[in-house]
């Protein structure tokens, strides 16, 4: 049986992300503390990676497995009027960065998407949030990177190829709802 390349990588890079199982019910936990406490995720990526981000805030606000009440989670990408107005006059660098300034408060939560760690905009949002008093975390793609030394905490994909890390960074996503469901399960009950 011959096994495809991609699921061949994709197999090698689940087994790395093993080691950081912890760290994403860490993430969970203090998530669900800024959740539960009035405070919010705000999330940005590009293409592939702000997919992922509206992925990660449906989820939350919506549902990931129970019904509960819903969680204060918003992808900065899905604004188009935001988006291309902020685009249209201060430039595309800035639109993730003006919208974390707007709608970020200290406490919350930004979470960046990049698989190369090196997109301008995502790097200027992860600027703006630690001047705001914002955690940063990020899920990237291989570090050392840019994003990965801007930001509070880090999961680094260790793949070579954007579709394995994106579809890791699924994997996480879905890891991470669960962690916040679990830990607000176990806070109110």
């Amino acid at each position: 049986m011959t096994v495809h390349p991609h699921l061949s990588r994709l197999r090698t890079a689940l087994r790395a992300m093993d080691a950081d199982t912890a760290t994403i019910s860490v993430w969970g936990r203090k998530l669900a503390a800024v959740l539960g406490g009035g405070g919010r995720l705000l999330v940005c990526g590009n293409g592939g990676s702000a997919a992922e981000a509206q992925h990660l805030t449906a989820e939350l606000v919506g549902r990931y497995r129970a019904d509960r009440e819903p969680y204060a989670a918003i992808p900065l990408h899905a604004d188009t009027s935001a988006v291309t107005a902020i685009g249209n006059d201060f430039g595309a660098d800035e639109v993730y960065a003006r919208q974390v300034r707007a709608h970020g408060r200290p406490g919350d939560v930004l979470m960046c998407l990049s698989t190369s760690g090196r997109s301008p905009n995502v790097l200027a949002a992860a600027r703006a949030a630690r001047r705001t008093g914002i955690a940063a975390w990020t899920l990237t793609g291989p570090a050392p990177n840019p994003l990965a030394a801007l930001c509070d905490e880090v999961l680094a994909v260790p793949a070579g190829d954007t579709a394995t890390v994106q579809e890791v960074h699924l994997a996480v996503i879905h890891m991470l709802c669960d962690a916040v469901e679990d830990a607000m399960e176990e806070a109110t009950g």
